[in-house]
């Protein structure tokens, strides 16, 4: 799956399913700006992975809610790179964990803006450039919690439900200029973020005392949903956009997952 002479912004890109990402879009040949928020060492850690493998790479620091720093950081892409031919909308933060009527609405407003306000100011900046490419994609890193909207995650749940529908306004919009929209799925995943919530809500130690009661004996890796990203970004799913593909083993718990 060749992606070769294609730049991939992957927002998130230094840990957990955006490392991932980052990885196996360089593997395939593209070149990837590695955004990153505060955690600047796994971000350079992830850039010299793909260096170290012969891809190509920088680091670029964001928080993608914030206007400003989104275009300050695009710029310095397409000063580097020239366009984004992919956009990975990955970052994300999970909620605290209360009801509606417990929750501080500065929690509230800090969530939904990094999942929904932050992939419309990039998709926007990415826009564009992306159209003069032969073939653009963006791609929505979302979650199972949007479709299963549990209690006491109502932040978390708004933004990602938010961010889809962004996915699904945005392919019919841009379909004509040969970009597809694409939304990703995960549930429980093996990462920093889906380990803490599984100890707070299973009382559990570790991820393998769930293994077995996962599908297909183990919880899912970040790895599972790069996969399912790369395939989409690649020639073999030239002819799929609006589509909304859930990476869970055919039904997992809805927790964020980074």
């Amino acid at each position: 799956m060749s992606l070769n002479g294609r730049i991939a912004l992957v927002t998130g890109g230094g840990r957990g399913i955006g490392k991932a990402i980052s990885l196996a879009l360089a593997a395939d040949g593209a070149t990837i700006a590695v955004n990153y928020r505060r955690d600047e060492e796994s971000a350079l850690a992830t850039v010299a992975e793909i260096e170290k493998a012969g891809g190509r790479a920088k680091a670029y620091s964001a928080s993608v809610e914030n206007w400003d720093e989104d275009v300050a950081m695009v710029e310095k892409v397409l000063a580097d790179f020239g366009a984004v031919d992919i956009l990975i909308n990955n970052a994300g933060i999970a909620s605290r964990g209360q009801g509606v009527a417990d929750t501080d609405p500065a929690e509230m407003e800090r969530v939904v803006r990094t999942h929904a306000f932050g992939p419309h100011y990039l998709s926007k900046l990415v826009l564009p450039s992306m159209r003069t490419r032969p073939r653009g994609d963006i791609i929505m890193i979302s979650s199972v919690a949007a479709k299963s909207l549990g209690p006491n995650g109502a932040p978390y749940n708004m933004g990602k439900a938010a961010m889809e529908a962004l996915a699904m306004t945005l392919f019919k919009e841009e379909r004509r200029n040969n970009i597809r929209v694409n939304v990703v799925r995960p549930g429980l995943t093996e990462t920093e973020m889906g380990s803490r919530l599984a100890k707070a809500t299973q009382g559990v130690q570790s991820m393998r005392d769930i293994d077995a009661r996962s599908a297909f004996g183990r919880v899912a890796q970040p790895e599972d949903v790069a996969n399912v990203v790369r395939y989409l970004v690649s020639e073999g799913a030239f002819y799929l956009t609006g589509q909304t593909i859930e990476v869970d083993g055919g039904g997992m718990m809805a927790l964020p997952n980074r």
